[in-house]
């Protein structure tokens, strides 16, 4: 082959190189604008419910505020940290979201792992079971009627034992487990080590990542979660902050002299309600949001 016949394919290689390289950047621009497009849509909403609840009376009966406070107060941070028992309806709901989270995760956990074992008997007929569950919803009265007969309305568990964990969740857990090299276990049984054991030593600490993002994805839906407390609880002393929340702002009301001495309206202490009812989330986030993309990935890619 001739020296000029090497310099051509090299010269086209380069130039294929750098049309791949355009072709990736204008692929990454795009995409990446649109993410920050998205992402600044998303956010809005959430910016003006905290500008609203900062803002003066006058400037929100005017329409003037949008993403950023005018007027700024704290007054109807006071009327909401006032109003019935906020404050003890934010910590029982904390309580409760730990709680159910850490339900959740021991149930999913001490499913997943049996069910990540190749060699267990009738592991497809379990799993072709709670794959089941998925798609043949028996639907809210059965449930309600399930929730009674066990004797569990008007009480904690109500909240807790029903959702105690979710099939989705324990997939990922399942494949997470399933992805560590299975040489691992056979070293740890060689030293004596009870399945229990490995699954603690071993499979627990090698799958952090994935246990913090479900951990949060528990959390947060036992956060946000309201179906649940309207039909099965009645006491007001089991209502958490989001049930609280939906109370208050169908009942918030500002007397005529108070609004008169104060820069508040009801839209004031809604959106500061809800300002309030979002930090535990925003709070946690941060600290977890690390883990999602190894967590997810991790296990959502089959070893």
């Amino acid at each position: 082959m001739s020296m000029t016949n090497i310099a051509g394919k090299r010269k086209n290689q380069d130039t294929g190189t750098q049309l791949n390289n355009a072709a990736e950047k204008r692929y990454q621009f795009f995409w990446g604008l649109f993410f920050i497009l998205v992402s600044i849509i998303a956010i809005i909403p959430i910016l003006r419910v905290i500008s609203i609840s900062f803002s003066s009376k006058d400037a929100i009966l005017k329409g003037e505020v949008f993403v950023w406070p005018v007027g700024f107060n704290t007054d109807a941070y006071t009327k909401a940290l006032k109003t019935g028992n906020f404050l003890q309806t934010m910590a029982y709901s904390v309580e409760l979201m730990l709680a159910s989270a850490a339900l959740n995760m021991c149930m999913t956990i001490l499913m997943a792992f049996p069910l990540a074992r190749r060699n267990l008997k009738l592991g497809s007929v379990i799993m072709t079971f709670c794959v089941l569950t998925m798609y043949l919803n028996p639907g809210t009265i059965p449930n309600f009627l399930n929730v009674r007969d066990f004797g569990l309305i008007n009480t904690v568990w109500a909240l807790l034992i029903p959702g105690a964990m979710s099939v989705y969740n324990m997939i990922i857990m399942r494949t997470a487990f399933r992805a560590i090299d299975e040489s691992l276990y056979e070293a740890a049984r060689i030293e004596g080590c009870s399945e229990f054991r490995i699954m603690w030593q071993i499979a627990v600490p090698l799958t952090v990542p994935t246990i913090a993002t479900l951990a949060l994805f528990y959390a947060v839906s036992r956060w946000n979660g309201i179906e649940d407390q309207i039909y099965y609880i009645n006491s007001s002393g089991l209502y958490t902050v989001q049930m609280t929340l939906k109370q208050m702002i169908e009942s918030i009301a500002i007397s005529a002299e108070e609004g008169s001495t104060t820069q508040m309206t009801p839209e004031n202490v809604k959106a500061a309600s809800i300002t309030l009812s979002m930090l535990p989330m925003l709070i946690v986030y941060p600290f977890v949001q690390r883990f999602f993309t190894q967590g997810v990935m991790l296990g959502a890619v089959k070893g």
